[in-house]
């Protein structure tokens, strides 16, 4: 199994910058894609970015693309998610998890395809 960790989440005014970090352990082979996601208070888990795990190519929502970027480092098993240009409802727990399944059946978006999840890191913007 796969375990997975966030860090890196605080308070940010708006316009600031944060950097996530997701450190998987474990049966690290089986990774073929990692995700971010993301739940405000109240609303439904969302997802915010993702990456394929050989190739590094990353998918993201309408919501963050241009602000955020997501990369990794397959050799350390870690994640990131760098955010630029915060907003106050960029404000949320932010989950990353793990892809196990077929390189080609990666839709990056479902929930549900993910495998191992982590406790989450707190990110909130101030306006």
């Amino acid at each position: 199994q796969v375990q997975v960790v966030e860090s890196g989440g605080g308070l940010v005014q708006a316009g600031g910058s944060l950097r996530l970090s997701c450190a998987a352990s474990g049966r690290t082979w089986k990774i073929n894609g990692m995700g971010w996601f993301r739940q405000a208070p109240g609303k439904e888990r969302e997802f915010v970015a993702a990456i394929t795990w050989s190739s590094g190519f990353p998918k993201y929502a309408d919501s963050v693309k241009g602000r955020f970027t997501i990369s990794r480092d397959s050799t350390k098993n870690i994640m990131y998610l760098q955010m630029n240009s915060l907003k106050p409802e960029d404000t949320a727990v932010y989950y990353c998890a793990d892809y196990e399944g077929n390189r080609n059946s990666f839709t990056y978006a479902a929930a549900g395809e993910y495998e191992s999840w982590g406790q989450g890191t707190q990110v909130t913007v101030s306006s």
